[in-house]
């Protein structure tokens, strides 16, 4: 019997170059003889003999090699191309038995098709990547992969010896997403894509849409079952489509997993995820933190980037596990009613050959020229927010997060340069847009797209942008303009306030201002007061380092500074480490200094911060009016000369207001007379220079009775002892 087939075509087949490997391999009809048949065809390098078995009445026909590189073709009766096995002796005399990957319908419908086309299937990582996929009751992974210019996809892995020609994808040519079936494929097998590009270079490509990845610094992707986990988290998740991200507490402690804590006889020291979990979960009801937030926990290669380098986008890092052992993390969390933001990062990618850059030979997921496609800071590169596909691909990813793994809210790394085309690039080295203005209109899309949909898809989830400059309604409705995030970082209250702080106290009187300008604009956006990571490294020194004083002072002054903060308007997040008032900057390496704790003043400071998240959480005039007016009101902010600064914060009607006094020098102000809106009894419900804290214990315990002296334009007064360096806070009781 002579075959169908040209040598050509077989030797193209052969060497990996087509782009349809399915109109040579599969069932094919043809004219056998004179009569309709069903030429049946599986290109197998390492079998020795193959067999076709009709699965309607399990005749069995042999097949014949027609290549000697492994191509074998049965000719069978037409109606056998609808329900047929192929069974392969391979060359150790192991029998298989397998559904034709060729044979097998594609696993995209047309609705499916008609999303990915117009860039809106936010459920894509349900059909891309490796899809486990039971084909006539054998079960497989069912391959695909967008790479719109390649010439020719291949699946490699475990599965097939990393030889990829016997399953080489079939392309979609309206989508360029390539798609393969791989029979007997299972979850815990590593793999990749290889591809060959229009120049016809091969590579070997991390999967986009891998769900679990090698440790690094080996990249190969882990085929996973990531639908099996048992969650036990539904009355969280209930109430979180309730939740009120205006008017409840938020203290959110940032952690970085792979240093908060060390195990020992583990590679570099990294606790697994459910390890981390039970730990993180005692440390945050100690501490009264209601969330925390992780720093990027996708998986990247280059551990010193602290995950904002990511390759993995849909796998949280192997260095603490697999993605059940996170499934756990995170159920274990919310069990015990502590919620989970992370980092996350869409403004820019590595480099690394295995990764997105020049994915299938062309600038796919990047831009093509390097005044937009490269980030001159970082060494990595910015995504073509104008694709459709890229930005269906990181919408999805934010939904990903929040589907498989119930994040509670994602934290937008980087949003200036994403809404800038010259940030950080001088006159020449940027494109402008359509308008020839600076902003970039494709990430500004991009940013209210991901925002509706993470709001309508996820109610309850909050969003967060890490954002630096005055973009106005950063945290504003998209249809009222806005971008869409439930909250902003301020981070011009961080940089003013930690430049007044490092003032010596006897110049302090000079810059009031920078204290007090935060006010002015506090109700502008809805924000989040971030003392984070980045304000502890790079040469920058610990928060406490950056204090004046001798060491008495370097105390007083970090409590006072977390102090004025917590009672600021607005939500709070605080660094891991800051809380225990750290000597060193912050090391990825090492992580806190825990043995300080074995110090008082140590643990004083950790125990402020601990009253400090009570207080917030059991006072609804620290939390409900963190954005509006309502919640704030200046006694006195103009005493510059003594730098003090008095006012109150209110809840909503029926809640008690509180008035907050701070000095900001060592001198104690004695019977400072203070007006208060209401007559009664002011008691003091929180003091910074507490012994409890390591501090000089002056203050006004328990209270102050007011005077029925007018002051401050107010109908009455208390005369209270402000401490040193210190805050002391009252509460009215009615």
């Amino acid at each position: 019997m002579n075959t169908t087939l040209s040598l050509s075509s077989l030797q193209s087949l052969i060497d990996g170059n087509m782009s349809d490997p399915g109109s040579l391999l599969g069932p094919h009809p043809i004219n056998y003889r004179g009569t309709q048949a069903t030429a049946i065809r599986v290109f197998q390098p390492n079998a020795q003999s193959m067999w076709v078995i009709d699965s309607a009445n399990g005749v069995k026909r042999p097949m014949r090699r027609v290549h000697p590189e492994g191509i074998f073709e049965a000719i069978c009766d037409e109606s056998t191309k609808n329900h047929y096995k192929v069974e392969m002796i391979d060359k150790k005399g192991e029998t298989t038995q397998s559904t034709d990957p060729y044979a097998v319908p594609s696993m995209f419908t047309d609705f499916d098709r008609y999303l990915l086309g117009e860039g809106r299937h936010h459920n894509m990582y349900e059909r891309l990547g490796a899809q486990l996929r039971t084909v006539d009751g054998v079960a497989g992974v069912n391959f695909a992969v967008w790479a719109p210019n390649a010439k020719s996809v291949q699946a490699v892995g475990d599965f097939n010896g990393w030889d990829g020609r016997q399953n080489a994808a079939s392309v979609m040519p309206s989508l360029g997403i390539w798609e393969v079936f791989v029979p007997h494929a299972k979850p815990g097998q590593k793999y990749k894509f290889r591809i060959q590009s229009q120049s016809g270079r091969w590579m070997d490509k991390c999967d986009p849409l891998a769900f679990a990845s090698e440790l690094p610094p080996l990249t190969a992707n882990i085929i996973s079952d990531i639908n099996t986990y048992a969650w036990s988290d539904g009355d969280w998740m209930q109430q979180r489509a309730e939740f009120d991200a205006m008017h409840r507490p938020m203290n959110v402690y940032e952690v970085h997993l792979g240093s908060w804590q060390k195990g020992p006889g583990r590679t570099h020291g990294w606790l697994n995820y459910r390890d981390l979990a039970t730990r993180l979960v005692d440390y945050c009801h100690r501490m009264n933190f209601t969330h925390i937030e992780l720093m990027p926990i996708s998986e990247h290669p280059f551990t010193g980037s602290w995950g904002y380098q990511s390759v993995g986008y849909f796998a949280p890092t192997s260095r603490h596990g697999s993605p059940e052992d996170f499934m756990f993390f995170v159920d274990h969390m919310h069990q015990n009613g502590i919620g989970v933001l992370i980092d996350w990062v869409p403004a820019h990618f590595p480099k690394d050959d295995h990764g997105l850059r020049q994915f299938d030979g062309s600038a796919l997921y990047e831009h093509a020229d390097p005044r937009q496609g490269e980030h001159p800071d970082w060494g990595t590169m910015i995504f073509n927010f104008g694709r459709n596909e890229v930005k269906n691909f990181l919408i999805a990813n934010a939904l990903f997060w929040l589907d498989k793994y119930h994040i509670d809210g994602l934290r937008v790394d980087a949003v200036a340069s994403m809404l800038y085309l010259d940030y950080s690039r001088e006159d020449g080295q940027w494109v402008p847009n359509r308008y020839g203005g600076r902003e970039n209109l494709e990430a500004i899309d991009f940013l209210r797209e991901f925002n509706i949909a993470v709001h309508e898809n996820h109610p309850g989830v909050v969003t967060a942008a890490e954002e630096s400059t005055a973009w106005p309604g950063v945290s504003r409705p998209t249809y009222d303009g806005g971008l869409g995030f439930t909250y902003k970082w301020n981070m011009g209250w961080m940089n003013d306030t930690l430049r007044y702080m490092r003032n010596e106290p006897i110049h302090r009187q000079y810059h009031q201002n920078e204290l007090t300008f935060s006010l002015i604009y506090a109700f502008t956006e809805n924000f989040m007061l971030p003392l984070s990571h980045d304000e502890v490294v790079h040469g920058k020194g610990s928060l406490i380092s950056q204090m004046p004083g001798d060491m008495w002072q370097k105390f007083a002054n970090l409590r006072l500074l977390y102090t004025y903060m917590w009672t600021h308007p607005g939500k709070k997040l605080l660094f891991m480490g800051g809380e225990l008032a750290q000597w060193n900057e912050w090391n990825a390496d090492d992580g806190p200094t825990w043995e300080l704790l074995d110090f008082a003043t140590h643990r004083g400071v950790q125990q402020c911060v601990a009253d400090l998240n009570k207080l917030v959480i059991e006072n609804p005039a620290l939390h409900y009016h963190d954005f509006s007016g309502e919640g704030f009101e200046w006694v006195d902010c103009q005493n510059s000369q003594d730098s003090t600064l008095v006012y109150l914060r209110k809840g909503s009607e029926g809640h008690a207001p509180l008035l907050v006094c701070s000095n900001f020098t060592p001198v104690p102000r004695v019977d400072y007379r203070i007006g208060v809106p209401e007559m009664g009894f002011w008691k003091e419900v929180f003091n910074s220079d507490s012994e409890a804290y390591g501090g000089s214990n002056v203050g006004n315990y328990p209270g102050r009775e007011t005077t029925g002296v007018a002051h401050h334009g107010r109908p009455d007064s208390i005369q209270a002892t402000l401490p040193p360096l210190g805050t002391t806070i009252f509460r009215l009781e009615r």
